[in-house]
């Protein structure tokens, strides 16, 4: 065929279809172009070639000796990448079935779907490609066996167990071919809800339309006056775990509403095994008419084909599961373990529809289920039903939503990300449960094996750990960081359920490069302008120890008590001081009505303790005093000496003028440390600075501005102020110049006077920037104090240009990973997580401080 002009058109491309995750297998003799196809389609890094590997393992890439070495290696990289969720292509002949059946048996072990494209060349171009290449000597009869091979094996490559089969016929079409992925039909991660999360309804279509009602839905109804879908007004969305059917009186009516919904996009629902079993049953098979099924075919009968048409092409429809909310939620009918979220296999299917069975039976003839959520350490949330449980409990942020409604219990939803749960009372018992799970009269129904929420395990933290955070995404504990911080914490740490909160590593501002001069207030201010940040706060830095204090409510009726601990989890008092402090401080909160105010039993506060002197009493002795002793005694002999021999003519000036300034650097920085350090006897004069409160019952405060954290420190130093200091600040517009001279004299107005120095912060609290989220604060300290840090004689020039040169990267990295560990168990804490999922992130942040980054930034 050709155009009105003559000319031939260009042939439609072909398209190629792959899953985003997937084992592709090229199949195709040698010289049909495997290698040339991979390297114009995939990454470099998602191809796999025998060819390279035979090289890696023999320096000779045609070295046929080294194949089945070759593919050790390559089956073993792409264990690896499955493992890890990647796209992963097999470049070789794989003209073989049975070198074809270990790929997808590979696949199969990562729950991948296995993908064949196979380049079937005509083998005259295959014997002239490999006869035009110097560096291979293949003879004709291998390329024509390899061919036969091939031949003999497409028509079977299905029923080998590749889900997609994609045959190029010829150069033309291989030539013309185009790749697209699509996304798992799982994954719906881009979908963040909110939703409620309705559990096993078993065909009990009233207590649905009243549980629907109960979470703000409007039913509409058709002419017959039968709910056939259900609109939240503020956009929310149902998702029903599966088993819609069986055992109730109205499996049909449950059918029309839920596909309705899911029709209009007011809902998704995954399968349950019920319905599993009853598309088995519509489409005619040997299936058992029983647990309920009996029921649900009756009450179809009642319908016409077409309904029936449609719950059946609905059911087999459904997905096995859906992954929602970034990654943040996944909602199985019987739950699924983390290893095979987002994965698509019989096995993934298997797991989501009846869990995970120990092969055994119970007293009533029921398989005994794996308690599979005992062991559940995944980021996602985890909803699903199928085992009927009296009350839903959380257990390692699973939910179970199946609270019995059929057998006389409840229709339970969850309000996702709310984490409400609402529920309707069964009208009636409509089936009688085989095994009872209801308790009878004041029994306790019986609990599921598992570790308490508030019991640790020292294998949840050893070993290298990938912590997952909502504001930095995966933070990375090296092994060797993590033995370094299980011997800080069960050593020195105070009890763990009363360790809640560490606190990060803070960045100083970026070098400055004014004349005698570190640190400066204008390279704070620059930072934040640059992250699109406008308005800041300069609070003033105590000279003491960063604290954390656990405050109980007095009369609280909470078993644990409160805690006042260091950056790294160290008690600073005694038992008896302590108590006292926390009760002063607590008395203070009361007085304040910060309690009451905020409706909790308890608060968290971040802090300084001051003096300094309280905690680092014996660093101060032997290595501030020391440093400062000696210089006293020795400078004044040696200036003596040299005054002397200056008075004898000799030629000293410059050596003399040294070892003076060195004398002035000496007192200066005795000066210093002095300065932040005071006796104290009991509690009188100590001081406790508060400047955020981190949390209390059921909250986290990092959305609130700075202000408001300042002025309930405010109200706690008006009710105490003996004990609680407040802290100075002042807001600042770093985009108008006038602010930032009224910052920077203020900044060395208390510096000059003997302050550390000030810390800069985005005043609205936690902040994301142009390049996310932006440091929680920049650290200015001024030039006085950057004595104890740097040595008293860091302000000579060689010493200042050689620390204008520290680099701050690393640094600000680690604070930044810090604050989203904080932040990533302060919101864990809030939500009711257990113990462990808490101190997952309070042990990383303590690892973390082993890193290699220089301790005087």
């Amino acid at each position: 065929m050709t155009t009105a002009t003559g000319e031939r058109p260009a042939a439609e491309p072909r398209t190629v279809v792959v899953p985003d995750l997937a084992l592709v297998v090229l199949v195709g003799v040698s010289g049909s172009g495997k290698s040339t196809f991979a390297r114009r389609h995939f990454r470099p890094t998602q191809v796999l070639s025998s060819d390279f590997c035979r090289g890696l393992v023999a320096d000779d890439e045609n070295d046929q000796s080294a194949t089945p070495a070759a593919f050790d290696l390559l089956h073993h990289i792409a264990g690896i990448r499955l493992a890890a969720g990647r796209l992963t292509v097999v470049d070789a002949t794989n003209v073989k079935a049975e070198d074809r059946a270990s790929l997808v048996r590979l696949a199969r072990e990562h729950d991948v779907l296995p993908v064949a494209i196979v380049l079937d060349v005509p083998e005259g171009e295959c014997l002239a490609r490999n006869a035009a290449r110097p560096d291979r000597d293949l003879s004709p009869a291998v390329i024509r066996r390899q061919r036969s091979d091939l031949r003999r094996g497409l028509r079977g490559l299905g029923r080998e167990g590749f889900r997609k089969v994609h045959l190029l016929m010829s150069t033309e079409e291989i030539e013309r071919a185009v790749i697209t992925y699509e996304k798992q039909y799982n994954d719906r991660r881009e979908d963040t809800g909110p939703f409620d999360v309705v559990g096993d309804v078993h065909g009990c279509r009233t207590e649905l339309e009243e549980l629907l009602g109960e979470l703000g839905y409007d039913l509409r109804r058709d002419e017959r006056g039968r709910a056939v879908d259900a609109e939240h007004p503020a956009g929310r969305r149902v998702v029903f775990v599966g088993d819609l059917v069986d055992r109730g009186p109205d499996s049909p009516g449950v059918l029309r509403l839920v596909m309705g919904m899911v029709a209009a996009g007011h809902a998704l629902c995954v399968p349950g095994n019920h319905e599993n079993k009853l598309v088995r049953a519509l489409r005619g098979r040997n299936v058992q008419r029983t647990h309920g099924l009996e029921r649900t075919l009756a009450q179809l009968e009642a319908e016409d084909d077409d309904f029936r048409r449609q719950v059946e092409e609905f059911c087999h429809g459904l997905v096995s599961h859906y992954v929602l909310d970034g990654g943040a939620l996944v909602v199985a009918h019987a739950g699924l373990k983390e290893s095979l979220q987002g994965r698509s296999s019989a096995r993934v299917r298997d797991f989501a529809l009846y869990g995970e069975t120990t092969g055994e039976t119970d007293e009533f003839g029921l398989p005994v289920r794996y308690p599979w959520a005992t062991e559940y350490r995944g980021r996602a949330m985890v909803l699903y039903g199928h085992t009927p449980v009296p009350t839903p409990e959380w257990v390692n942020n699973t939910l179970c939503l199946d609270t019995g409604c059929v057998f006389g219990g409840r229709l339970t939803a969850l309000r996702y990300p709310e984490r409400e749960l609402v529920g309707v009372a069964a009208k009636e018992t409509y089936y009688e449960p085989a095994r009872p799970f209801l308790p009878e009269g004041d029994a306790a129904p019986p609990a599921e094996a598992r570790r308490r929420d508030d019991v640790l395990d020292v294998g949840d933290v050893l070993g290298k750990r990938v912590v997952e955070t909502r504001l930095a995404g995966r933070v990375t504990v090296r092994e060797e960081n993590a033995a370094a911080a299980i011997e800080v914490m069960s050593r020195f740490a105070v009890a763990p359920e009363q360790l809640l909160y560490l606190p990060p590593t803070m960045s100083p501002a970026a070098t400055s490069t004014r004349p005698g001069l570190l640190e400066h207030p204008a390279e704070a201010f620059a930072y934040f302008r640059g992250e699109g940040v406008a308005e800041v706060v300069c609070q003033e830095k105590h000279m003491g120890s960063r604290a954390v204090a656990l405050v109980r409510r007095p009369g609280s009726a909470e078993e644990v008590p409160g805690v006042l601990h260091t950056r790294t989890g160290r008690s600073f008092l005694g038992p008896e001081l302590t108590a006292a402090f926390l009760a002063r401080l607590a008395a203070a909160a009361e007085e304040a009505h910060v309690f009451e105010e905020l409706g909790a039993d308890w608060l968290l506060l971040d802090a300084e303790l001051l003096p300094w002197s309280v905690k680092a009493g014996d660093l101060i002795r032997s290595q501030y005093a020391a440093v400062g002793a000696a210089a006293r005694t020795a400078l004044p002999a040696a200036l003596a000496a040299l005054e002397q021999a200056a008075g004898r003519g000799l030629d000293v000036a410059e050596v003399l003028d040294r070892q003076r300034r060195r004398a002035d650097d000496a007192e200066a920085f005795t000066a210093v440390y002095r300065r932040y350090c005071w006796p104290t006897d009991g509690l009188a004069g100590v001081s406790f600075a508060p400047f955020q409160l981190l949390a209390s019952t059921g909250a986290t405060y990092a959305d609130r501005p700075h202000a408001w954290h300042l002025a309930i420190a405010d109200r706690l130093v008006d009710a105490d102020p003996e004990l609680v200091r407040g802290t100075r600040w002042l807001t600042v517009d770093v985009t108008d110049p006038a602010g930032e001279s009224t910052a920077t004299a203020w900044w060395e107005e208390m510096t000059a006077a003997g302050g550390e120095g000030m810390v800069v912060k985005p005043a609205a609290n936690l902040t994301r920037g142009r390049g996310g989220v932006v440091q929680p604060g920049l650290k200015v300290r001024g030039r006085e104090y950057l004595r104890l840090i740097y040595g008293p004689d860091y302000t000579e020039p060689q010493h200042l240009d050689r620390l204008r040169e520290r680099s701050l990267g690393r640094k600000r990295g680690l604070a930044l990973r810090e604050y989203a560990l904080g932040m990533e168990g302060l919101e864990r804490l809030a939500r009711g997580e257990p113990l462990w999922r808490l101190h997952e992130c309070v042990f990383a942040v303590l690892a973390l401080e082993s890193e290699p980054v220089d301790p005087r930034l």
